[in-house]
């Protein structure tokens, strides 16, 4: 059986649609305003599911929007119900360290050590490998997590030497 030849018209109307959705989102998201945006995309990005950001798109005013964080941060409350969220303090915490000790040529939390400090937290160990005139500088974090005895590093490697380490995939 020959394959199935995709007819140029249809291939048209599929890369509109694709495209008409991009527009879409983008324009839901300059809708929101600077506050509700930072929130989005920089505060919350490395937790948000990506069905919490569609659902956050869709709100129409600032008033569904607060109450969404609102409802967001308790999700995550470890106490819930409390007016004290560890989980919540912990996170924006993170998110100053790693703006004020990751930061290169982007900000701290847009870097990829950013984001898996944001994530994890302080690495347990850091193996640092030093430089020499054929080896880049480079680090590998290490993370235990003794609930269920999960070992997970990264390896983060300064190809620029400018002090940006990104991950090593």
């Amino acid at each position: 059986m020959a394959p199935r030849m995709v007819r140029p018209r249809n291939a048209l109307l599929f890369v509109i649609f694709c495209l008409s959705i991009l527009t879409f989102g983008e324009a839901r998201q300059s809708q929101l305003g600077a506050e509700y945006s930072k929130w989005l995309n920089e505060d919350v990005r490395w937790i948000v599911a990506d069905q919490e950001r569609t659902d956050f798109l869709t709100l129409e005013n600032g008033n569904a929007r607060d109450e969404f964080i609102r409802e967001f941060w308790e999700r995550r409350n470890p106490t819930p119900g409390a007016v004290h969220n560890s989980f919540k303090e912990e996170h924006y915490r993170r998110l100053a360290f790693a703006n004020e000790h990751f930061a290169a040529r982007t900000p701290g939390w847009k870097t990829d050590r950013g984001h898996i400090y944001i994530l994890y937290g302080r690495p347990d160990a850091i193996t640092p490998h030093a430089p020499s005139r054929t080896i880049v500088p480079s680090q590998t974090w290490y993370y235990r997590r003794s609930a269920d005895n999960t070992q997970m590093s990264f390896e983060f490697v300064d190809e620029c030497r400018c002090g940006e380490y990104k991950l090593k995939k």
